[in-house]
C-alpha cells in the first residue's frame, strides 16, 4: 500500500479546502437522512488518502464527533463516512434526526500523520506534548483513545489533558498505565460557525454567540 499523503491537498487556493470539506460533510449527512441537498464539489485532491474528524454541535453543545487517526481511504470518502458516523453512531448521543439537521454546525479537522514519541514516564510524556497544538493518541494493551487539539480549550494543562485521555481509554488516571505508548498529530480545522462569523464580520453584522464545547 502506498504511503499516506501527508502534505495538504493540492488546490489552486488553500482557502478552497475548508469549504469543500464542510460542504461534503453536510451533504453526506443530508443524504443519509433523506433530505434534499446540493451536489457537493469534487476536486481531484479529494482522491488523496487523508484522515479526518467530523464534529457536530447543536446550539453550541457537542452533538457528535467521529473520525479517523490513520489515512486509510480517499479524503472525500473519509470526511463523508465520518460525517454520517458522527451524526448516527457516536455512542454518547442518539442518532441525529431530520428535524435537528438545520440546527447543527459542522466542523472538519484534517489530521497530519501521527508520530510516535519516546518517553520514560508519564511526566516525561506530559513535558513533550504542546498545549493547543498537539492531538494525542494513547495506547495501552488493547485500549486506546485520542483527543483532538481542540480539547485543550477545556483541559489546558498537559496533566489534566492526559488524565482525561487515560480515563477515555478506560485506564485509571491516578495510576501509571502499563506499556503506555503515545503518538501526536496536528490538525487543520474549519467550521461552519467560523465561516458564519467571518461572513457577519465582512457584512458588518454580529453572529449569534455560541456556548463553548
Amino acid at each position: 500500500m502506498p504511503a499516506a499523503d501527508t502534505d495538504p491537498p493540492y488546490t489552486d487556493s488553500q482557502d478552497e479546502i475548508g469549504p469543500v470539506l464542510l460542504a461534503r460533510a453536510r451533504s453526506a449527512i443530508a443524504r443519509h437522512l433523506g433530505l434534499p441537498t446540493d451536489v457537493p464539489p469534487a476536486p481531484d485532491w479529494l482522491s488523496r488518502r487523508r484522515a479526518t474528524f467530523v464534529t457536530l454541535t447543536r446550539h453550541g453543545e457537542l452533538r457528535g464527533c467521529i473520525g479517523s487517526v490513520r489515512a486509510q481511504r480517499p479524503l472525500g470518502d473519509d470526511v463523508e463516512a465520518n460525517a454520517v458516523a458522527a451524526a448516527t453512531r457516536d455512542p454518547r448521543f442518539p442518532p441525529l434526526s431530520a428535524d435537528e439537521f438545520a440546527d447543527i454546525q459542522v466542523e472538519v479537522s484534517l489530521l497530519s500523520e501521527p508520530e510516535f514519541i519516546e518517553f520514560g514516564d508519564e511526566a516525561a510524556l506530559a513535558a513533550q506534548i504542546q498545549p493547543g497544538k498537539h492531538g494525542v493518541i494513547l495506547f495501552s494493551g488493547c485500549r486506546s483513545a485520542t483527543f483532538l487539539p481542540q480539547v485543550w480549550e477545556q483541559l489546558p494543562t498537559p496533566e489534566a489533558f492526559l488524565a482525561a485521555l487515560k480515563q477515555k481509554a478506560g485506564l485509571d488516571p491516578r495510576r501509571p498505565a502499563p506499556k503506555l505508548m503515545a503518538a501526536t498529530y496536528t490538525v487543520q480545522k474549519w467550521s461552519e460557525a467560523d465561516s458564519s462569523r467571518e461572513m457577519a464580520r465582512r457584512s458588518g453584522g454580529t453572529p449569534n454567540e455560541e456556548k463553548s464545547r
